[in-house]
């Protein structure tokens, strides 16, 4: 019945944050009111999605962070793949799954905890910072596809493979996956932190363990 599915990355394939870009400012101890300067400034639509990242990854290349230290982040915060992640994957491939990732997460995360996703997943829908020679912060690509640009991730991918929406799954855990979970056949919020994402999908499992989407996937 299903023939592509869509993973978030924090909260989902990710355990232990909700958010890589919150774990980052907390371990470099950015000013929060600065932060959320940032936030108040995309929700009103004084600036955009892309100026929100490019604001937040400047406040680093400010602090002189390097790439080492961003892997120092996510060691002191724990962070690891979820539970059942890689059988997930497996299990999912073998039955001829696309596998695709559409986040609001930062590549790094992968780079670090799941090294070959870009031959596991068809593809991934990221932002990326990219780092020069010497481990500094050379540039940043913010996704296009987070928040509301979710769902048009969704549809993108479905048409070039030539599949309908109707046949894809998305699994996400947060507020910014609800128009994604309107949008696909199957929706399934996984560890939800939002209410609104409960009421928006088909499924919602409560337990750290992300093979218990199969059954639902797969029948």
């Amino acid at each position: 019945m299903y023939k592509l599915v869509c993973f978030d990355v924090d909260g989902t394939l990710i355990d232990n944050t909700a958010s890589i870009w919150h774990v980052f400012h907390r371990h470099f101890r950015v000013d929060e009111r600065i932060r959320n300067d940032a936030i108040r400034g995309y929700k009103s639509g004084k600036i955009t999605y892309e100026e929100w990242a490019m604001h937040d990854v400047m406040l680093w290349h400010k602090m002189g962070k390097q790439r080492s230290d961003f892997i120092s982040a996510m060691v002191s915060s724990k962070l690891r793949l979820m539970d059942g992640a890689m059988d997930t994957l497996s299990a999912l491939r073998k039955r001829g799954m696309k596998l695709v990732i559409i986040s609001g997460s930062i590549s790094i995360v992968l780079e670090h905890l799941l090294p070959r996703y870009q031959e596991i997943f068809d593809d991934v829908f990221i932002s990326h910072i990219h780092f020069d020679d010497k481990g500094g912060i050379s540039s940043l690509k913010a996704t296009e596809y987070d928040m509301e640009g979710k769902a048009t991730a969704l549809r993108k991918v479905a048409l070039k493979h030539g599949v309908s929406v109707n046949e894809c799954v998305f699994v996400g855990d947060n507020t910014n996956d609800v128009g994604v979970a309107k949008e696909a056949g199957l929706s399934i919020a996984f560890n939800p932190k939002d209410k609104s994402l409960v009421e928006a999908s088909d499924i919602v499992i409560t337990c750290a363990d992300i093979s218990r989407i199969l059954p639902h996937i797969l029948g």
